[in-house]
């Protein structure tokens, strides 16, 4: 019986999916046992900051990358959100699984709807992406920093120290705690465009493992990972972190026209860049770098880096004010 070793993130939610792709291993290939090699990340370690102000990218990869490299495990699971575009040497992307609900979601103990907050209401998220289309369509609201694991997050709105929070939808609905919250919502793409590759999962082996790559393409969904390709290839270009406040989504409709969608802007959401483009299923393969060369022509990368300075001004250490 062949093992293979998965790596993972020690939260609640991660190891869902970790679970999640064990249970699917096992059963597509009996004489196959899955183990987990469970790991804290570095984002998972500093919750006093945005990850914005930690620098660098691979907030939640990296630690799950040291330990496949190092022989410890055979493939990580990750959230496909949460890998960054550039993938270390001797690593690959083997398969995304198909990619569930996208939506945000509005979760609130007082108020119930987005619509319904009042003016000035303190609303708490740690995405730019978030921060910066939630102010674009509310500018009188107060958005205040959160971070901590799911659980912590919900708690600490019970507590009332939010008027509501954000947060992605398919992680609650898979660890089943949108029951306990008073008031949900989930947010349409008008309000809320979602990160590159929410709600699907990138399943990441050594590049020179060909049997693994073989199991786990019974893990990839072919339209899914057609789609965060494209994805994948706009960030790329674009240099955008998980933590910048860049939203990008591909769809393909009926007919197989792939659309990708993207908005680039200022935290406080004063200066919004949208564009998107499409394509036949047949010519999309360069839709995301389409794209990212027409924002970049219009002022993408000023804006970027405009809004690097601007990230969680008010929670900077004073020297980086």
């Amino acid at each position: 019986m062949k093992t293979i070793t998965i790596a993972t993130r020690a939260s609640d939610l991660a190891l869902w999916q970790a679970y999640h792709v064990r249970d699917r291993i096992e059963k597509a290939f009996p004489n196959v046992k899955v183990e987990l090699n469970k790991i804290t990340s570095n984002g998972d370690k500093v919750l006093d900051k945005p990850l914005a102000l930690i620098g660098g990218k691979g907030h939640f990869t990296k630690e799950l990358e040291d330990e496949m490299l190092a022989g410890n495990a055979d493939i990580a699971v990750h959230s496909l959100k949460d890998v960054p575009s550039y993938m270390p040497e001797g690593l690959e992307l083997a398969a995304i699984t198909e990619r569930q609900d996208q939506s945000d979601v509005f979760l609130s103990h007082k108020y119930e709807s987005f619509h319904a907050l009042p003016e000035g209401a303190v609303v708490g998220t740690t995405s730019l992406r978030r921060r910066m289309q939630l102010l674009s369509v509310r500018p009188d609201l107060k958005v205040k920093d959160l971070r901590g694991n799911v659980n912590t997050r919900l708690r600490k709105l019970a507590e009332g120290q939010y008027d509501a929070i954000i947060l992605a939808f398919i992680g609650l609905n898979r660890l089943d705690l949108l029951k306990d919250i008073p008031f949900t919502e989930k947010l349409p793409l008008s309000i809320m465009i979602p990160p590159m590759g929410q709600g699907a999962l990138g399943i990441q082996i050594k590049s020179d493992d060909n049997e693994v790559r073989e199991i786990v393409q019974v893990l990839n969904h072919e339209d899914t990972f057609l789609a965060s390709t494209i994805e994948r290839d706009f960030i790329s270009v674009i240099g955008a972190g998980c933590s910048a406040p860049v939203a990008v989504n591909v769809t393909i409709d009926e007919a197989d026209m792939v659309t990708i969608k993207a908005m680039i802007g200022y935290p406080d959401g004063s200066k919004i860049l949208e564009e998107q483009v499409a394509a036949s299923r047949k010519s999309c393969e360069s839709l995301g770098l389409l794209l990212a060369k027409l924002m970049i022509d219009k002022g993408a990368m000023k804006i970027l880096k405009k809004a690097e300075t601007m990230a969680f001004k008010d929670d900077a250490p004073a020297e980086r004010i």
